[in-house]
């Protein structure tokens, strides 16, 4: 089994390809990925040696190169995490997640149509759906919830999800979607909220917090995710969405004093900033299709991942000081098979 892993440098397909290699030491996995500011090769270093594993250089919106990594290999699956996926960086630069998140989506579906993949899965946001008030806690998000984004970011993911049910229907592609709440875990790249606090916090820096703190998320821990995808590919419905949720709300400001108390740090560190332009109040995602269907449910309660994930950046600071200083971008590449 050849499988296909786009935007694996980055923090939730690094995770998959570590996850996938230890679970299937047979299959062969493919990576393909731009090396985008996000892309860190040290994520991919404990599988560098794997004779299974290959690394391919790589922009999926680069219709010659994808047809040349899909003639060289012959992938039986496609995985498509790469994305551009910073909300922030959205709003200031749109056309580059355009680029990637829809016109990239587009090229690696042409690629696998025309090598008659057994099955192409995207994994996408629940970000999709737009937001749910706070008073409202009773409200979840369920794969018929109306598609109503609020930034280019999520835009362009929906885009790219309703391009791949495009083609499931109109050229009977074997397609799978997923739509996940926020991860967390090892290897996430210190831009978001959990990895940009606990490096922080780590350096003893200000925290900043948008507005007051108040927006709330719902946390996945990331190797659940990973084990959703692989129910899905292995037993998911064509053409079907499937919600994927860790069922952990919190608000952002909890979560923040959370990880202070854990590390040990004063909450005076904390430092509120203006809010971003648009910011969704709440995501709550309702993930009983997959349970009904699939017998997925996450294992890591949010207090044990965030334990697991702050230990991981206490024992790995070598990997987030590189990322902060650039370093990381010097690792040189390797190829094989």
């Amino acid at each position: 089994m050849k499988i296909l892993v786009t935007g694996g440098a980055g923090f939730i397909g690094g995770n998959y390809i570590h996850e996938r290699l230890k679970n299937y030491p047979t299959n062969q996995v493919i990576c393909v990925d731009a090396l985008t500011y996000a892309g860190n090769l040290e994520t991919l270093e404990p599988v560098m040696k794997n004779p299974n594993f290959c690394f391919e250089l790589g922009d999926i919106a680069d219709e010659a190169r994808i047809k040349e990594i899909f003639e060289k290999h012959k992938p039986d699956i496609v995985i498509n995490f790469a994305a551009e996926s910073h909300v922030d960086r959205s709003i200031g630069n749109p056309g580059v997640f355009l680029k990637t998140n829809i016109i990239g989506t587009q090229v690696l579906l042409d690629a696998s149509r025309a090598f008659g993949v057994s099955r192409y899965h995207q994994v996408s946001t629940d970000e999709v759906y737009g937001d749910l008030p706070l008073d409202r806690p009773d409200l979840f998000f369920t794969e018929e919830t109306p598609i109503h984004t609020s930034s280019p970011y999520s835009a362009s993911k929906a885009g790219a999800d309703l391009l791949c049910l495009a083609y499931a229907r109109t050229y009977k592609m074997p397609i799978t979607i997923s739509r996940c709440s926020n991860n967390y875990g090892p290897y996430h790249f210190p831009e978001k909220l959990i990895p940009l606090m606990v490096t922080n916090a780590m350096q003893d820096i200000p925290l900043p917090v948008y507005g007051k703190g108040e927006n709330v998320r719902d946390w996945l821990y990331v190797i659940d995710h990973c084990h959703a995808i692989d129910l899905i590919i292995q037993n998911g419905r064509l053409g079907e969405v499937y919600n994927v949720g860790g069922h952990n709300e919190r608000r952002n400001i909890d979560v923040v004093k959370t990880l202070l108390s854990q590390l040990g740090k004063p909450e005076s560190l904390i430092k509120y900033v203006t809010d971003r332009p648009g910011h969704d109040l709440r995501y709550a995602i309702d993930p009983s299709k997959i349970s009904r269907e699939l017998g997925w449910l996450p294992k890591t309660s949010f207090d044990d991942g965030l334990r697991q994930t702050i230990d991981w950046y206490i024992n790995n600071r070598g990997w987030w000081e590189n990322v902060l200083s650039g370093k990381y971008k010097e690792m040189k590449i390797e190829s094989r098979f």
